[in-house]
């Protein structure tokens, strides 16, 4: 198989996580292999060659895509010249589908296969959507198991991978440890509060956390708090709560996993949070809150019987779920508390979660690997 090439787009620093661990996989396997595409600092690492940074292609929001759209269309006019001058024997897309759906109709006129790694959310909105992908892409492969039934219904050849969110957290600290790192008694109840990663976030769920931390703690006077914040940005709006809201027993800390680890239950905002935390085990309360626009759009254009994705991946709901005007102090505190008044409730939502835990897979680069390599061997 020697000097086979690959193409692989990847648009962000997940993408370049995801499409990192397949790049080592396939090359263990096949040391000939080489790659070369819209790389991140993890591909490079992994032996793939950039053609250009995927910090380009890492753009979200209506002005940031604007403001950058003569940069994305040259990185797109110049990989569309790759294809045609040089053609690799596959094109492998990962996520950012505004780019490589584009992408991967040129490489379908140019008869090159196309393999996309981690699907458009059809699931949620647009299921149409499925049609027109499976005309573009010779096979799909999916990080959900429930995203399988949805183009396997389409024709479109289909493999659930498992989700590389398992590669990406390590070994999780046993509880007593995580703990003693962050300064917490043993025998405390612990709640982790997890608004969310970026300044918005923060600025609208951080006041309802807070507040339900301060209700908790009337009742629960021994409990202890731990809030991960994630950069500076976020720790100026956490500075500005703690003006107004002063919840007991109180610990910033920088790591979500750890905080996770070291609690009994946590509040989190909906997100992949939601499947990081369930695969530490520990109970948690699903948070949802948008502007009231905004949250009727979203009624309106999503269709899903969950909102958060731990729900989704379990098929059922194994976290309750507080959406918009129920994710509110007073509610947050009262679902928390069951938990932490319930050594019982906690158990069943451990092995809920241990549950989900098992639906995500082993390996899922590996077993992403092998779906490469069966089409490079293929078109040799």
């Amino acid at each position: 198989m020697g000097g086979r090439r690959v193409l692989v787009v990847a648009g962000e620093a997940s993408g370049d996580r995801i499409a990192a661990g397949l790049i080592r996989e396939v090359r263990v396997r096949e040391p000939e292999v080489r790659f070369e595409g819209v790389a991140g600092p993890a591909m490079e690492a992994a032996g793939c060659r950039p053609l250009y940074p995927s910090d380009r292609l890492a753009v979200v929001g209506l002005t940031e895509v604007l403001r950058h759209f003569g940069d994305i269309r040259q990185v797109f006019k110049g990989l569309k010249a790759r294809l045609r001058e040089a053609p690799p024997e596959l094109l492998v897309c990962v996520d950012a589908p505004d780019f490589n759906l584009r992408l991967a109709k040129v490489a379908r006129k140019l008869g090159i296969p196309v393999v996309y790694y981690v699907s458009p959310q059809v699931w949620a909105w647009r299921r149409g959507r499925v049609h027109k992908i499976g005309r573009l892409v010779d096979h799909m492969m999916v990080i959900f198991p429930f995203e399988t039934e949805l183009y396997e219904e389409a024709g479109v050849p289909v493999t659930y991978v498992g989700n590389p969110l398992i590669e990406r957290i390590p070994a999780v600290p046993e509880q007593a440890e995580a703990r003693a790192a962050l300064g917490v008694p043993g025998e405390a109840p612990v709640v982790a509060l997890l608004p969310g990663s970026r300044r918005s976030e923060v600025l609208r769920m951080g006041p309802v956390l807070l507040r339900a931390a301060e209700l908790l703690g009337e009742r629960f006077p021994d409990a202890h708090f731990v809030l991960p914040v994630a950069g500076p940005a976020v720790g100026e709006v956490l500075d500005e709560l703690l003006t107004e809201y002063r919840p007991p027993n109180f610990h910033r800390v920088t790591d979500s996993l750890s905080a996770a680890a070291a609690a009994d239950c946590a509040a989190v905002t909906s997100g992949t949070a939601t499947l990081e935390t369930a695969v530490v085990g520990t109970p948690l309360v699903v948070l949802y809150k948008l502007s009231p626009v905004t949250f009727w759009l979203a009624q309106r254009l999503i269709k899903v019987p969950h909102i958060g994705m731990v729900n989704l991946v379990a098929g059922r709901e194994v976290a309750p779920e507080l959406i918009q005007d129920d994710a509110e102090p007073e509610r947050v505190a009262e679902e928390l508390g069951r938990y932490l008044a319930d050594p019982e409730a906690r158990e069943r939502a451990r092995r809920d979660l241990a549950g989900v835990r098992a639906t995500l897979g082993e390996n899922p680069s590996a077993r992403a690997a092998e779906v490469v390599l069966g089409h490079i061997r293929q078109e040799g």
